[in-house]
């Protein structure tokens, strides 16, 4: 589950800046909750939160968390984590991410990563129960994103129509991680609203093995309106394919929108 709020994905290296939209992604005290299940096992939960803005050295940036957990009494997964990321006001990159994840009983791992994109460096610090125990600086070759602020990026450009890849860091390491906007329009259904939600569909392929496995091909579909809120993801895990759905929300002034 630390990796699945990476949701996303191929083809060619494009400036993003070029293709941003008008969309009113970003809304301080937007909370959104999904339920993460197997075969309709639920196992879990997270929670996203855009908690506000704030100047970091110099630049207006956003402040999200996720937090994750699983469900008490689900065998062989115990997992607690909280993710922070500070990133772009352009939304497509980081500035900051720090992460607070339990590792068994007796262990917490934090980490913290700084992006230095004068010096084209990310300084990468990690402790366990407050005692550091790895630190290192890594060169950059383009702007990255962290997993929280990719789930923020990918909600800008559902009507791109193109094959994109993006530098993302994941526990320390750079991957490409390769999105793939068809523009195309679908209806789906979930627990929490009565009609069918129109939405815009992407899919991808993570080349990387993430926590539990996740690796692999990935679907989604966000709101087909300006919030392009997600509503529903598949991602594969060791165990199979896995559901992430929308349970909760609180957005000010949105509903979502129906279906044909």
């Amino acid at each position: 589950m630390k990796k699945i709020i990476i949701t996303i994905l191929m083809l060619i290296t494009l400036p993003f800046s070029s293709f941003a939209g008008s969309k009113e992604i970003m809304q301080v005290g937007e909370k959104l909750k999904y339920e993460v299940s197997f075969l309709g096992v639920k196992l879990g939960t997270i929670e996203m939160s855009t908690n506000g803005t704030e100047d970091y050295n110099g630049k207006k940036v956003y402040l999200v968390q996720a937090d994750i957990k699983t469900y008490d009494g689900i065998p062989f997964v115990d997992l607690k984590a909280t993710f922070n990321a500070w990133f772009d006001q352009s939304m497509n990159f980081s500035h900051k991410f720090t992460s607070n994840m339990k590792k068994d009983d007796k262990t917490w791992e934090y980490q913290q990563l700084l992006m230095d994109y004068d010096k084209m460096n990310l300084n990468l610090k990690i402790w366990e129960n407050k005692v550091l125990k790895t630190e290192d600086d890594i060169d950059l070759k383009a702007k990255i994103n962290d997993g929280s602020s990719l789930f923020f990026l990918a909600r800008q450009y559902t009507s791109l129509k193109r094959s994109i890849k993006v530098p993302t860091v994941i526990d320390g390491q750079l991957f490409d991680t390769k999105l793939n906007f068809r523009d195309k329009t679908e209806n789906v259904e979930i627990d929490k609203v009565k009609y069918p939600i129109r939405t815009k569909y992407f899919d991808g392929q993570a080349d990387w093995e993430g926590l539990y496995g996740l690796s692999g091909r990935f679907e989604g579909w966000f709101s087909d309106d300006e919030a392009s809120v997600p509503i529903l993801a598949k991602m594969n895990v060791y165990v199979g394919k896995v559901n992430i759905e929308l349970i909760e929300w609180t957005r000010k002034g949105w509903t979502p929108p129906k279906g044909n």
